[in-house]
This record gives C-alpha cells, structure tokens and sequence, in this order.
C-alpha cells in the first residue's frame, strides 16, 4: 500500500473489496486457492496493482499459477466494476495482478537457514572430543617463568 493519504486508503479498500469479491461474488473454481496479499495504487488513482499468491489443494501440491491468471484477467473487468461501484470515485482504476513473491523468497529463506543450522549441527559435533593441535599453552613465556636450561 502507497504511504498516508487518499491514495493509501484507496488502495487498501481496493485490495478488500476485491478479496471479498473472489471469496464470495466471483464463482470461478480457478480462483478458490488464491488470496489477495496486498494492494498499491498510483499516485494518479488510475492503476491499482493487486499482489497475490496461489496455494495448492493440499500441502504437497503444486498451485497451478497459470490458471489463477487467467481467472483473474477473465473476472478483471467484473472486479473493476464492483471497486468503481464501492469506492465512488470519479475514475474507477484499471487493475493489475502481480503473483506475490514473497512467500517463495520465505521459503527459501527457511530451506537456507535450515541448511546453515545442519551446518552448525555437524561441526558443533565435530568439534566435540576435538583437542588443540600442538601445545597446550601456545604463548610466548617471560624469561623468569621460563626452565633454567644450561645449555646457553
């Protein structure tokens, strides 16, 4: 959503009633498993850009992106008439449909710090019965702390 204002409002209000409307007006099974993220409008009120993002039927299953397209372009122009209709504003705004990347960014977000704590795990357990290579006390000695060697 664009900042304070007019704009910000109308650009949140756009994102619900357009949420509403696929939930329950819309009657495209195509449009069952998507879920409008966030919403921003042009400074202008003409273009308001609606982010989305698809799940599958179970957890396992991939969403088919391509079909929640095509149902969000096909229903756009019955979309737009219900946000000119609810918002009353002189110029209804065309609306785009950007697939929200943010859940996929998350996830591997999650798979990176997953492989980093394995990471961690493996020389956490490496280093476990690990000893020091050389001598236990590395450090240079002042001369009185030092044995006495005849030899000099």
């Amino acid at each position: 959503m664009t900042g304070k204002g007019r704009a910000g409002r109308l650009g949140k209000r756009i994102g619900e009633i357009v949420a509403t409307a696929i939930e329950h007006e819309i009657k495209d099974p195509r449009l069952e498993f998507v879920t409008i993220t966030d919403s921003r409008i042009t400074a202008d009120l003409r273009v308001a850009t609606l982010y989305y993002t698809v799940r599958g039927e179970t957890l396992d299953e991939e969403p088919d992106l391509e079909a929640a397209e095509a149902a969000l372009t096909a229903a756009r122009g019955r979309l737009r008439t219900m946000v000119g209709r609810q918002t009353g504003v002189k110029f209804t705004p065309e609306l785009t449909f950007v697939l929200d990347s943010v859940p996929d960014a998350a996830r591997h977000m999650e798979e990176l710090l997953a492989r980093a704590r394995a990471s961690d795990e493996q020389v956490r357990r490496a280093a476990e019965n690990a000893r020091p290579a050389g001598d236990e006390d590395p450090y240079r000695k002042p001369e009185e702390d030092r044995p006495e060697d005849d030899d000099r």
